[in-house]
């Protein structure tokens, strides 16, 4: 590395951390930092919008495990990644950020340089987990390697790296790749007080939120050691697919609150109580469960609510050392399938006959592409199966109609998730609506050959809040914005489209659309 400029090293030090695809829109505010990029092993995608770049980590993040990257310019690029960048810090998606600023002797200054903003870093600092400015070449390897770091070893989310002008040319010192792997320090020791409670419990519950989607095989064996449902929110679908223990319903019902008040002892992992998950229509019944143990990774979380016992940790490692500790003993209740099954009933019925419906559609995705990737944005059939529904993947079910709710995230975050898995069927639904905020980047899958379906549900207009409105008693105002005519803008981009006239008709059509490979787009007109 030696002899190689700030950029080119910056190129170096992201291979040696693993990257291998940056999402970004180049511009004269980062020429420098895409020198050595040609050279490199990284694969270079191009959005169409910078707010395009960071779905797309977003959505590669997700589906790989790994950091999603964005390079982004000074000013308009940045402010426009900011939208992706806080649905990351809302859903806990590790996301590199990394932008141009101006040169250092005009920072602060006003004096109208191109993309001058009066303090990037500090507005940066409001919405990623931190904000560093590289004004020496030497603290680039260091930055990085604290960047890693803090995807690795606590509660993820966007990180933002800016590299002013007249340092990204410099020279760079040639430093071995730093990386921060401290061991953690998780709470085991509390280990031996929770397996006695659980011991005790007559009816245990556990509640598992996103930050147990990649700790499926120990909270099975939990679950099934303690004869415990298995409540699972939004970002935990695909869990314990058809278990007889797991209820995949949302705790904002009824149905599902009334199974948690029951509980004598709940095991909360990952979870954070966040209101879009546990009280969505805001009607303030949600009650903190009583006897509630608590395993997260971030201690800022576990702080937030009173529990009987906070646990510090990876959920995996957590639970991996509860199951050891309560041994192959199984103490007698028979009761959590009888529990787990009237609370699944319960919820499906309290949804109501026209989100059944809409989730049946989407269960129609989840049978045509078994193991697939749903990616989905603020759409009615998406409100309706948060509320209800068991995917297939863990990991799989993940959409913006929770925490942040940015429109218009599905379609570049499923074109990232097949980028970071082209292994796997990719589905993005999303409403006519929604969809016209991104349409632009079905154009990346058509450059990139992204095998994903667009699924568009079109009611023309955004329906849902049209309904809230009129049970508001307001006059709809705003609420029909005209759609184009998406299969002529599919084929504008060269992807294959068709239009079905029903629900019922597309289990085919997306069977058709996998066989064929690359893009496709599918329209379902809606009354």
């Amino acid at each position: 590395m030696a002899g190689l400029t700030v950029g080119e090293t910056l190129i170096r030090l992201l291979e040696a951390h693993g990257v291998d695809t940056v999402f970004g829109i180049p511009g004269v505010h980062t020429i420098e930092l895409y020198r050595g990029l040609a050279s490199s092993s990284i694969r270079h995608v191009t959005p169409r919008h910078e707010q395009g770049a960071a779905f797309m980590a977003d959505g590669y993040a997700r589906a790989s495990g790994k950091p999603g990257v964005a390079f982004v310019i000074t000013g308009p690029g940045l402010t426009n990644a900011i939208t992706p960048m806080a649905q990351a810090r809302a859903d806990s998606i590790p996301m590199l950020v990394i932008s141009g600023v101006n040169r250092l002797d005009t920072l602060g200054k006003g004096i109208g340089y191109l993309h001058e903003l009066p303090d990037q870093r500090g507005m940066m600092e409001k919405v990623a987990l931190f904000s560093h400015r590289v004004e020496n070449p030497a603290e680039l390897a260091d930055v990085l390697a604290r960047a890693f770091a803090r995807f690795s070893t606590g509660r993820p989310g966007p990180v933002h790296i800016e590299i002013p002008l007249d340092v990204m040319g410099m020279p760079a010192p040639a430093p071995a790749p730093r990386t921060d792997k401290a061991s953690p320090s998780w709470d085991l020791g509390k280990i031996g007080e929770v397996a006695a409670k659980a011991r005790a419990a007559r009816m245990p519950l556990i509640l598992a939120g996103g930050g147990a989607r990649r700790a499926e095989t120990p909270l099975r064996v939990l679950a099934e050691r303690l004869d415990s449902p298995v409540v699972t929110t939004v970002n935990a679908r695909g869990l314990m697919h058809r278990h007889p223990l797991a209820v995949h319903a949302s705790p904002s019902l009824k149905a599902v609150r009334t199974l948690i008040g029951e509980a004598d002892l709940v095991i909360a992992v990952g979870t954070e109580f966040g209101p879009t998950d546990y009280d969505m229509y805001a009607d303030g019944g949600f009650v903190l469960p009583r006897h509630l143990v608590r395993m997260d990774i971030d201690a800022d979380q576990l702080a937030r609510h009173p529990v009987a016992i906070p646990l510090k940790g990876d959920a995996a490692e957590l639970l991996d050392a509860l199951v050891a500790e309560l041994g192959d003993d199984r103490t007698e209740r028979g009761t959590g399938v009888e529990r787990a099954t009237a609370a699944r009933e319960a919820a499906w019925a309290e949804i109501g006959p026209l989100m059944r419906d809409q989730v049946r559609a989407v269960e129609a995705i989840r049978d045509a592409l078994p193991g697939s990737l749903i990616v989905g944005d603020s759409t009615q059939p998406v409100y309706a199966a948060n509320l209800s529904y068991d995917h297939d993947r863990s990991g799989g079910w993940f959409n913006a109609a929770t925490g942040y709710g940015a429109l218009g995230y599905a379609p570049p975050a499923a074109i990232g998730a097949a980028i970071a898995r082209p292994d796997l069927p990719v589905v993005c639904l999303v409403g006519d609506g929604g969809f016209q905020f991104t349409l632009p980047e079905i154009a990346v899958a058509a450059e990139t050959g992204a095998a994903v379906t667009f699924v568009v549900w079109n009611n023309r207009g955004y329906r849902e809040i049209e309904t809230s409105m009129r049970e508001a008693g307001v006059e709809p105002v705003g609420v029909s914005p005209a759609p184009p005519d998406f299969l002529k803008l599919a084929e504008a981009y060269g992807i294959p489209a068709e239009r079905i006239a029903s629900a019922s008709d597309l289990g085919a059509a997306l069977i058709r659309a996998r066989a064929a490979g690359g893009p496709r787009l599918i329209e379902i007109v809606v009354d």
